[in-house]
């Protein structure tokens, strides 16, 4: 008896086997969908998950059909509703941690409308959130491909050379590493580049100036505390820099006090190590507008500088880029000049009312920006109409895997840990001020851009606004 029920059991095994391959090749092979074991009517027309032509067929029933009959296209669902969102993000909003001087906005990408406002136009300390305008500015003003120059020319006399910064704070000296991203303009590059055109030339001993004129005016900003450089927050302001000004490219601070002297004397070592000989003074002078180049360097495209500094909060290299807004729009190399430069460019994007700056980074406390100024600039990062600042969108740090988000302080209690990898987003923290803006997809898909910002804050306001961004995630 066990012998037959055996038999029995491998028999019924073999024909479930067979029922199984049978139905999977005729699935394959045909227009068979749940549709026809549902009643459900069969797609006349193509949908997403049909097989274009020449591709192989794939034995998995995907949502295509159902997402074929969505009102609208993926990424664009219908808003949130605004009685319910109001109710929460209002009952947050009254939470002490933020402080009694709070401005919050939510806007819907598609149609430029507010769905939630409160003191959505005060202008309000930004911090870090500064970055944002003016990385869309840069990104607008000169176009995301642009690249920084650093070169090497001839100098006024035979047997001269002048080094030529060319704003880029994040050029690589000799002890920096050769990794990470973006990918950096190197020092040791462009000496080895340098000495094999002075080689060339039958020239094997020089004097060597640097040139570090693009940029102008005071290397520190109004507004700026007196331990932001001794602390490494920042280096002074040049365009002749290497390392951002770091005497050890692998820690903060300490920031050195002259940087284009600083990168100048390793580029004279450097073009030593490669048989070229350099007078030990080396001096500052300008270089000659048309004077031969010996050698240069390029810095990564300016969308991935971008993407740097928002997602690693880059003071550095947020000065340098205000400065090159300035120097495209025309105006001084300075911290005004490229204050005034950025504010004309968010002007002309529709994004520039209620914002005053006197740096680029937001470490001033003199800066002001409204909630309604950084939803705009974010929602334009998102927009089909402005591919070019595509890359303020993709710098965002996400919530509990990047950036200022991924320190694992963000994102962490009940009532916004469900929304880690669902935000992106730009923090912003000084003393007693805290603000977070960026972006997020509701559960329906409406992809819609926030500010939350509080400066007069008790202690610490952070938790709040991660409640607030998941909130609107949640919408």
């Amino acid at each position: 008896m066990a012998r037959r029920d055996q038999w029995v059991m491998l028999t019924t095994l073999a024909v479930l086997q067979t029922l199984t391959i049978v139905t999977g090749v005729y699935a394959m092979t045909t227009d068979f969908s749940l549709s026809a074991l549902t009643n459900g009517s069969t797609p006349t027309g193509p949908t997403a998950s049909s097989p274009v032509e020449g591709s192989s067929p794939v034995p998995v029933v995907t949502s295509g059909p159902v997402l074929a009959r969505l009102p609208v296209k993926p990424g664009d669902g219908p808003l949130p509703t605004k009685g319910t969102l109001t109710r929460q993000l209002t009952g947050a909003l009254g939470d002490k941690a933020l402080g009694g001087r709070v401005g919050a906005v939510v806007i819907d990408t598609v149609t430029g409308e507010q769905i939630f406002a409160s003191n959505a136009d005060l202008a309000i300390t930004p911090a870090s959130t500064t970055k944002i305008v003016t990385c869309a500015a840069a990104l607008a003003a000169l176009g995301p491909d642009t690249r920084l120059s650093t070169r090497v020319v001839q100098g006024p006399k035979p047997g001269t050379a002048i080094l030529v910064g060319g704003g880029d704070p994040l050029l690589a000296g000799p002890s920096a590493k050769d990794d990470g991203y973006p990918k950096q303009a190197r020092l040791s590059t462009l000496a080895a580049r340098t000495a094999a055109t002075l080689k060339a030339q039958n020239v094997r001993k020089i004097t060597l100036y640097y040139d570090a004129s693009l940029f102008t005016g005071t290397p520190k900003a109004p507004g700026w505390k007196t331990n932001y450089i001794p602390d490494g927050e920042v280096a002074p302001v040049h365009a002749l820099t290497m390392d951002e000004g770091r005497q050890d490219p692998r820690f903060r601070s300490p920031r050195v006090a002259d940087p284009p002297r600083y990168a100048a004397a390793a580029f004279a070592r450097l073009l030593a190590k490669q048989g070229i000989t350099v007078a030990k003074s080396v001096r500052q002078a300008k270089a000659q507008p048309g004077a031969a180049e010996l050698g240069k360097v390029d810095s990564a495209p300016l969308y991935a500088l971008v993407e740097h500094t928002l997602t690693r909060s880059d003071n550095d290299l947020a000065e340098a880029l205000l400065r090159h807004v300035a120097v495209k729009q025309g105006r001084p190399a300075t911290f005004d000049g490229g204050a005034a430069a950025v504010i004309a460019v968010l002007q002309r994007l529709g994004a520039g009312q209620n914002v005053a700056l006197s740096d680029g980074s937001g470490l001033s406390i003199r800066n002001r920006i409204s909630p309604n100024a950084l939803a705009k600039v974010l929602a334009l990062s998102g927009s089909a109409a402005h591919p070019e600042l595509r890359a303020v969108a993709s710098g965002m740090p996400i919530a509990g895997f990047s950036g200022t988000l991924g320190n694992g302080r963000r994102f962490t209690r009940s009532d916004s840990k469900g929304q880690v990898g669902l935000v992106r987003a730009k923090t912003g923290t000084l003393n007693n001020i805290n603000t977070l803006a960026g972006m997020a997809t509701t559960k329906d898909g409406r992809l819609v851009t926030f500010a939350f910002m509080a400066d007069r804050v008790p202690l610490n306001a952070e938790p709040v606004l991660d409640r607030l961004a998941a909130t609107v995630a949640r919408s």
